[in-house]
């Protein structure tokens, strides 16, 4: 159904061995203000233009890995800000940076942004990794909001579908709460949207640990280190 209805504008990727394929999935419905956009746009181009991410990159087995960002908000709203591109160098990293820096969300137009669809982020990003035409040694989807899933399928199913195919679904928390739903947004993405070998949820404290939570995101999915024991990052 899904890829009946939803267009990948710009779709494009290389036929290339990668050690990760990645999906960045950032939420932009109507609750993502100018300040969470800013953050989340800000804190993808800071970890691509990092050294730590570029350290992780060079040290994979293949030294390279390919990523797509996309922006999502209520079932069938979608955007497509970079197609897949693979990266192996800094060179390409920061252009890659550049392109989300220019084209990504920036909180404006908010009301006519649609509802928090967790269920269509994950399902989308399952089709975009289907479609990759190389081989990963790991497949990730990395969902960045603020919010629960408030639209479309049971979130859950999703993330069955997806694990089944062997991705894992990684998770950064925008806001550490939700008011009126709940007072424990990273425990609700650890019960209910991140799965996979290995899977956690990074929870920034303060807005100034936004980009260093992503760039620590992205090394712990580059590399082999593994997470936390109890899944969760802060």
């Amino acid at each position: 159904m899904l890829a009946a209805t939803v267009p990948f504008p710009g779709a494009r990727a290389w036929a290339n061995d990668v050690d990760a394929a990645i999906v960045f999935a950032v939420d932009k419905s109507a609750s993502i203000n100018i300040e969470h956009a800013t953050l989340q746009r800000q804190g993808h181009v800071g970890a691509l233009r990092s050294k730590e991410v570029a350290y992780a990159i060079a040290g994979g087995l293949v030294g390279c890995i390919a990523i797509t960002y996309i922006q999502w908000s209520s079932v069938g709203r979608l955007q497509t800000v970079l197609p897949w591109t693979t990266i192996c160098d800094s060179g390409q990293a920061a252009a890659a940076a550049s392109t989300i820096d220019r084209a990504g969300d920036t909180g404006q137009g908010r009301s006519s942004r649609g509802r928090t669809s967790l269920s269509f982020a994950i399902d989308v990003s399952g089709q975009l990794l289907d479609r990759f035409p190389g081989t990963a040694r790991k497949n990730i989807i990395d969902v960045s909001s603020n919010g629960t899933n408030n639209d479309g399928l049971p979130v859950t199913e999703s993330r069955r579908r997806a694990v089944a195919k062997g991705y894992i679904i990684n998770a950064i928390a925008v806001e550490r709460t939700e008011p009126g739903v709940t007072t424990d947004l990273p425990g609700y993405f650890r019960e209910n949207v991140i799965g996979g070998a290995g899977s956690f949820v990074i929870a920034p404290a303060s807005p100034a640990d936004y980009s260093v939570a992503i760039c620590r995101k992205l090394v712990l999915e580059i590399s082999s280190a593994a997470p936390s024991n109890d899944r969760t990052t802060r």
